[in-house]
């Protein structure tokens, strides 16, 4: 009957032990997700006649809502992010010439589902880009990332 108690007593620490790390977790595993939600957020550094501007984008669901941005009175920029937030399906960026009729097309980029990065590089996602206008001396140039936004 001693032997018994003996073997009973560290049964139930052991148990108590047990529910205590699986508890533990539960909560870590519970906490986890919240910190996992930020916002994919595309930001974007733009060079052009000697300027440099940081530009940021969020996910839309509609590309056709979302306006190209004037840079120096020379070109467009226009930054399309279609997705949610918690994934990208595709970024689109186009930069246009910005004569006094209307603008015109110049550069096109498409990338499918990009994945975003906790830390990335400034140019991680596109790298250096260099856009020419017809009309001389007109240079832009353009790096993006895709990070994570703190909520």
């Amino acid at each position: 009957m001693t032997m018994s108690k003996f073997i009973a007593a560290p049964t139930s620490h052991f148990a108590f032990w047990v529910r205590s790390v699986i508890s533990t977790g539960f909560l870590i595993v519970g906490l986890f997700p919240a910190a996992t939600l930020a916002t994919p957020l595309l930001r974007c550094k733009i060079d052009q006649g000697g300027s440099t501007q940081v530009l940021e984008f969020t996910p839309v669901n509609d590309p056709y809502t979302v306006k190209a941005i004037d840079i120096n009175g020379r070109f467009r920029f226009k930054a399309v992010v279609v997705g949610d937030a918690r994934q990208v399906e595709y970024i689109k960026l186009y930069t246009y010439d910005h004569p006094k009729r209307q603008p015109v097309l110049l550069h096109e980029a498409k990338y499918a589902a990009p994945v975003v990065q906790p830390n990335p590089l400034p140019a991680a996602l596109t790298g250096v880009n260099y856009v020419y206008s017809p009309r001389l001396e007109r240079e832009l140039q353009y790096e993006c990332a895709l990070l994570e936004a703190a909520p």
